[in-house]
């Protein structure tokens, strides 16, 4: 028979009594006064021949408490989700699932958003739209509520396998595989996280069966708690996930009435049943649900997790702390039992439960994680955290902690985990009387809580493993053997030194402790084995040597190789004079030495102290001598020469052999000669390393060619006595020319542009030379141009003709040549079926059918003497 019931009222407040079954009655009559029937945080229970009752008392709630609300702690991206991919193999190494926020959406308060007002809210923009209405505007115009996410328009979403891939949590395991007593503790089995929150979610376990299924997660049977339940609970399951929901009294009592629906409670719920389990897939999860939000039922709820047993308490919810924080912490003094609690989601405060020194304080921090190397965090600036108006500093925050200094009172956080709905997790929610989860983007410290309740969870099972106890207060851990001891902190946590989450002097992340992120967020490999209590050998840094080669003349730099805890320190050692290495480990040598070096990088541990170290073996070189390209230059004489010696190599100055008189080379190795002299010649280009003194040289084979003389055209000309004659001479040179004529018939002259112009020529034949000058070289070309004055040549005579369609046409124009032995006549632009014939000095013109149109003969007469005479023949045609 065990004692389950009997509970003696009005002990002092805060203390523990230990009730031998046997005193039970007289402790009861001492006391007086009637016995409360329903249990109440009894702890311990054991057969009636050994009775030892655990019973923990408190003092009522002071009434100014009694009247608090707490509120939950989630915060959700104002989006609904497309159902998530299924996993495969490589999803851990995935990027996160992103999507861009429309502009309204950006302005909707992400604080206690709901499923439910989202839809609203894209209902109502859709009816916008439809209206015209500039639904950011309006947002924006709507200040009630709003809070615009800080993180921009773009949200990232994770899963559980990237969340547990990101801060190093071993992979899950797949569908049906055999696992170890180690493995199964990696997962949490035999240990149990109870979810307290307020309120009712009736979807709690379709919801966890329908994340489950999505992200390949082991699936929890649910198992009912009869009110009647004997209480501690039995040892959990070593094997399998249980999930079960009770209702409390605030009493802290078991009943089985249902509490009232609310949404928000709900959607916190979800999310915390959810990352509770994707934490430590193997724990049990017990869901205990307070009938209302008031402190008086959620301080109930947590005297029934400590009267159920030995396990780890998740509260995502928060109220304003105040004097009377103190008088409820006997709650949170459970035996084996582990509290912890969100720190808020409205910037720099601090909220009761978490400033409890007796509760782990969760702060929040916004993760990048592409799904492969190390994760990336700065403090979310939606992170509660701050230092106490009312809470005495606990012991285990001093001044051996880096960071914490000597504070004024308790300051919280004590650590944190990703908690930006920017950067959110999956989280599925069912709406009353669905069936298919909605799927969000969550956050808030109440994302980072029950994610470190589940390590604390997992670190339980690692210790029973090891038949070690349970950590229960885990502060002790946390800051005195991990937080204090340099090796120990840079391991097992990622140092939160970015972001801030208001505007005092303590908001803002820093170097060691800061009451955004607390100590820090879990690398949860090494923070497991600390918390489980396995010893931890420090690691010496790796140095990775390496071979090193450079040249002469040229500065040398290369970045040591190593991998550390910690951050480390460098030093060489056989390092030559003038080599130097930074604090990044960047190794520098401005002036190396030819010669063969073998240099010993060190990197010591800035934390633990271990040095490790590397050889390098530098090989400075002489350079190659630099290597001149040879070439062949062709120039003119009379035309200055430039040309560049190509040359591989740097800091080359130039010199020339062979060069002929009034050549040089320029400092940039370009060739110069104003005046070359008609030849051909070997010049030697020198290219000159000015450091190493090292030559290369190659041959030019320069040829100037001779120059030409100016080509004059031949020509003949003819004219008539008295009317002025005029000739372009035709001359190709390299240069400009002058010109001169030998045979030149008086008032013959030739213009400087080769012009020849005789304004009255004079009766005969002549043969004039042409002579052109090259204004340059000298040289001279001529050529003889004939021209032949004749006496006055042909004659056309013509006048305009006309005639009548159809109607036959004739007529005539006179032609003739004075003193010509003979007369050519050619007539170009007649008309089809023209005909002609020469009647004496006339050409006479027929047409038998002509065509209506106008018409020009052009007649050409040369004759005997080579004069030739040209004339036009209009002949018009008209319609009658």
């Amino acid at each position: 028979m065990t004692d389950r019931s009997i509970v003696p009222p009005a002990l002092p407040t805060g203390r523990l009594h230990f009730l031998p079954a046997l005193g039970v009655a007289a402790a009861l009559s001492a006391c007086g006064g009637a016995v409360d029937t329903a249990p109440q945080a009894s702890v311990a229970m054991a057969p009636a021949s050994a009775v030892t009752t655990l019973q923990l008392d408190m003092a009522p709630l002071p009434e100014a408490a009694a009247a608090f609300v707490a509120r939950p702690m989630f915060n959700l991206a104002p989006t609904l989700l497309a159902e998530p991919d299924q996993p495969d193999s490589g999803e851990a190494h995935r990027a996160p699932h992103t999507r861009r926020l429309s502009t309204d959406q950006q302005h909707l308060s992400t604080r206690r958003l709901t499923v439910q007002a989202i839809r609203e809210a894209d209902r109502q923009r859709a009816i916008d739209e439809a209206n015209g209405v500039d639904t950011g505007a309006a947002a924006q115009a709507d200040g009630a509520g709003v809070a615009p996410m800080a993180s921009g328009a773009v949200i990232a979403t994770y899963t559980p396998a990237q969340i547990r891939a990101a801060y190093g949590l071993p992979p899950l395991p797949a569908a049906g595989a055999v696992l170890s007593a180690s493995q199964r503790a990696q997962l949490g089995a035999g240990q149990t996280i109870y979810i307290v929150d307020a309120m009712h979610d009736p979807n709690a376990a379709a919801e966890l069966a329908a994340f489950n299924v999505k992200f390949g997660l082991p699936a929890c049977t649910v198992k009912a708690i009869a009110v009647t339940q004997a209480l501690p609970l039995a040892a959990a399951s070593s094997t399998a996930c249980e999930f079960s929901v009770v209702y409390n009294t605030a009493a802290g009592a078991m009943t089985a009435a249902a509490p009232a629906y609310n949404s928000g409670w709900a959607t916190e719920i979800a999310l915390d049943v959810q990352w509770a389990h994707a934490t430590a897939p193997l724990a049990r999860i017990v869901l205990i649900e307070a009938a209302d939000a008031s402190l008086n039922s959620l301080i109930g709820a947590v005297k029934l997790a400590n009267a159920m047993g030995p396990g780890v308490v998740s509260m995502s919810f928060g109220a304003n702390e105040g004097t009377w924080t103190a008088s409820v912490d006997a709650a949170f003094s459970g035996a084996n039992m582990s509290y912890l609690a969100a720190t808020g989601d409205n910037g720099a405060a601090v909220s009761w439960p978490a400033v409890s020194p007796k509760v782990v304080a969760v702060g929040g921090t916004t993760l990048t994680y592409s799904g492969t190397g190390t994760r990336s965090e700065v403090s979310w600036s939606g992170t509660g955290g701050g230092t106490s108006a009312y809470t005495p500093t606990p012991t285990y925050q001093n001044s051996t902690i880096p960071g914490v200094g000597t504070p004024l009172r308790r300051t919280v956080a004590d650590v944190a985990f990703n908690a930006d709905p920017s950067s959110g997790q999956y989280v599925a929610v069912m709406t009353p009387g669905s069936t298919t989860p909605n799927w969000v983007s969550a956050g808030g410290t109440s994302l980072s809580t029950p994610q470190w309740a589940g390590l604390v969870a997992l670190a339980n099972a690692m210790r029973a493993l090891s038949a070690k106890a349970p950590l229960g207060m885990a502060h002790t851990a946390l800051y005195g053997q991990i937080g204090a001891v340099p090796m120990n902190y840079s391991g097992a946590f990622a140092d939160i030194t970015k972001g801030s989450n208001g505007a005092c002097a303590t908001c803002v992340a820093k170097a060691g402790y800061d009451s955004l992120a607390g100590l820090g967020t879990p690398n949860v490999t090494s923070l497991l084995q600390l918390l489980s209590g396995a010893t931890v050998t420090p690691v010496a840094p790796v140095v990775t040597g390496a071979a090193i080669a450079g040249t002469l003349g040229t500065p040398l730099t290369f970045t040591v190789a190593a991998s550390a805890t910690n951050a480390v320190t460098y030093t060489l050692s056989g390092a030559p004079s003038g080599m130097t290495i930074s604090t990044a480990g960047v190794v520098s040598w401005a002036v190396p030495l030819v010669g063969t070096y073998n240099v010993t990088a060190l990197a010591r541990d800035s934390v633990s102290g271990l040095t490790g170290q590397g050889s390098y073996t530098v090989t400075i070189a002489l350079p190659p001598a630099p290597v001149v390209t040879a070439g062949a230059i062709s120039g003119k004489v009379g035309t200055a020469l430039s040309f560049s010696v190509s040359a591989s190599g740097s800091n080359l100055s130039w010199s020339l052999t062979g060069a002929p008189s009034g050549m040089t080379i320029a400092s940039t190795g370009v060739v110069s000669w104003p005046t070359p002299v008609a030849g051909t010649y070997a010049v030697t280009a020198i290219a000159t390393d000015s450091k190493t003194k090292l030559s290369g040289k190659a041959v030019y084979t320069v040829a100037i060619a001779a120059p030409l003389p100016p080509v004059v055209s031949a020509a003949s000309l003819t004219g008539r006595p008295g009317i002025a004659l005029s000739f372009g001479v035709s001359v190709v040179a390299p240069n400009a020319v002058t010109y001169s004529l030998t045979g030149a018939p008086a008032g013959l002259t030739i213009s400087s542009a080769g012009l020849l112009a005789w304004a009255s020529p004079v009766l005969g034949s002549y043969s004039v030379t042409v002579v052109a000058r090259d204004s340059k070289t000298g040289l001279s070309g001529q050529a003889v141009i004939a021209i032949k004055i004749a006496a006055a040549g042909p004659v056309i005579t013509v006048v305009p003709l006309t005639g009548v369609a159809g109607k036959a046409f004739s007529g005539s124009f006179g032609v003739a040549a004075p003193g010509a032995s003979w007369l050519s006549v050619s007539i170009a632009g007649a008309p089809a079926g023209m005909s002609f014939g020469f009647n004496g000095t006339s050409i006479l013109m027929a047409w038998a059918s002509p065509v209506t149109g106008s018409y020009t003969l052009t007649v050409v007469a040369t004759d005997s003497a080579g004069l030739i005479a040209k004339a036009s023949v209009p002949i018009t045609i008209t319609a009658k």
